[in-house]
């Protein structure tokens, strides 16, 4: 992206989007998809079984729990956790594969990867997806149900303790039910005040 002929080029980021369960991320990426940028979506690796409608390479890269603990062994993510009984993390190869293409890399993580990430990494820029109200999402949650087993309960205090995390990231925005468009333009609107920052952020994996 350049700034006319000022000479000036901006360097890639890396944007980390993230919010309690049940919110809406999948949606909001999917959103962000289809505005036609020239952004790199990283693919996380997990241990789940592949859902359907989902496609591997796309959704996730779905690996056995040996290949995970191999992948943990060589230090080939950048963070991981456990969630809900399966693995899953973000490949360094991933984020180093768009940035080192010059493309703004996003990812989806859950609130502790989020976490761990800003330790490694303090300047990407970090965005917390949030419902409008506690009960609304506890709503999503009910409808969603795709963590089978998962008390609905321990799956409402996770998104609580995870709304609570809201201080370390740099932007919030809500994702409305039936409105996740608005969501994907807030989102689109900071990235481009990012990309136009006199002081850029420099990104180095």
């Amino acid at each position: 992206m350049n700034a006319g002929d000022t000479g000036f080029q901006a360097t890639p980021l890396l944007f980390v989007i993230s919010g309690p369960s049940g919110v809406g991320k999948d949606a909001v990426i999917a959103g962000l998809k289809g505005l036609g940028h020239p952004l790199y979506f990283a693919v996380t690796a997990t241990t789940r079984p592949m859902r359907q409608g989902e496609a591997e390479g796309k959704d996730y890269h779905f690996v056995t729990r040996s290949e995970f603990e191999r992948m943990i062994a060589g230090g080939e993510l950048l963070e991981y956790a456990d969630v809900y009984g399966h693995f899953y993390g973000v490949p360094k190869r991933e984020l180093k594969q768009g940035l080192d293409r010059g493309q703004d890399v996003v990812v989806k993580v859950d609130v502790q990867g989020a976490a761990t990430i800003r330790k490694m990494l303090p300047e990407a820029v970090f965005l917390f997806v949030a419902p409008p109200s506690m009960k609304d999402l506890e709503g999503r949650l009910k409808r969603r149900k795709t963590e089978a087993g998962v008390d609905l309960e321990f799956r409402v205090k996770a998104a609580q303790e995870e709304m609570n995390s809201l201080p370390m990231f740099d932007y919030v925005v809500v994702n409305h039910e039936g409105k996740v468009g608005l969501a994907v333009s807030q989102i689109e609107s900071i990235i481009t005040a990012e990309k136009c920052r006199v002081k850029a952020r420099t990104i180095e994996i």
